[in-house]
């Protein structure tokens, strides 16, 4: 199928998702949140497709969210968007009875970072990094970010990552547990696919019961932690703080915040 943001191709068994507007280094918009969720249900209603490689065109593998959109519209607020529009396409990638595989370069930040580590592996790029940006513009983690940081990095790293907004870097996530391995930023694309295609040739019943009890095992409440992050998130993004953290962005100053 045809998409306006993200274009889809099938190689044997291995499907690739790319996020596809590189001139936004892949930032999220309204299009694309649709386009990935109609994606993502294209690759598992295809039976020839065993893995698939999520990755971003360009540059970078996902800037976050468009700030130019700012999150909410006039007919919903943040905390409808995420729950009604990210969610659905990260939990396609966390309920999918197929392995996901993200191919991570340049930047993984915001929401991007949450798609990202909602697959169930990820091999990065030798200048790939996860970033934590929210703080730069006062918010808060959002699409199950939290929920994958604090399981993976534990309370005190995770919140020490969160709240000084830290840039992880491939080697550095790899040994923190973020990322599986680390390969050429030349090479990431097809090292994913050779990998991905190795994951294709497992069993998919096997496949399919690995990942329902892998992900049950780390306790069943990302959907609650989503929903959690989007209230709390329309809080932040309703503060003059947020305002304040944007104009920042775009001026290219340091961000003057006043805690409300």
């Amino acid at each position: 199928m045809d998409y306006d943001t993200i274009k889809t191709e099938v190689e044997g068994g291995v499907g690739i998702i790319t996020l596809n507007r590189p001139d936004s280094l892949n930032a999220f918009n309204t299009q694309m949140r649709a386009d990935f969720v109609a994606a993502a249900a294209e690759m598992e209603a295809n039976d020839a497709v065993r893995a698939v490689v999520l990755t971003g065109a360009g540059r970078g593998f996902c800037a976050g969210a468009d700030l130019k959109e700012t999150g909410g519209t006039r007919e919903k607020t943040v905390t409808e968007v995420l729950i009604e529009e990210y969610k659905p396409g990260i939990m396609a990638i966390a309920n999918s009875d197929k392995t996901y595989i993200a191919a991570v370069a340049g930047p993984a930040s915001g929401i991007g970072a949450a798609y990202a580590q909602a697959c169930d592996m990820m091999i990065m790029g030798e200048g790939a990094y996860i970033y934590m940006a929210f703080a730069a513009i006062a918010l808060v983690p959002d699409g199950g970010n939290t929920w994958q940081l604090v399981r993976q990095l534990g309370y005190k790293r995770a919140y020490e990552a969160i709240l000084e907004g830290q840039k992880i870097p491939a080697a550095q996530a790899v040994e923190w547990g973020l990322a599986n391995r680390v390969t050429a930023d030349e090479t990431l694309l097809e090292d994913a696919k050779a990998w991905a295609e190795k994951a294709a040739n497992a069993a998919p019943l096997a496949v399919r019961n690995v990942k329902r009890i892998l992900r049950a095992a780390t306790e069943n409440d990302l959907s609650a932690v989503i929903d959690d992050e989007a209230h709390r998130q329309f809080e932040c993004m309703n503060s003059k703080d947020f305002n304040e953290g944007v104009s920042a962005f775009f001026q290219k100053r340091p961000p003057a915040f006043k805690g409300h």
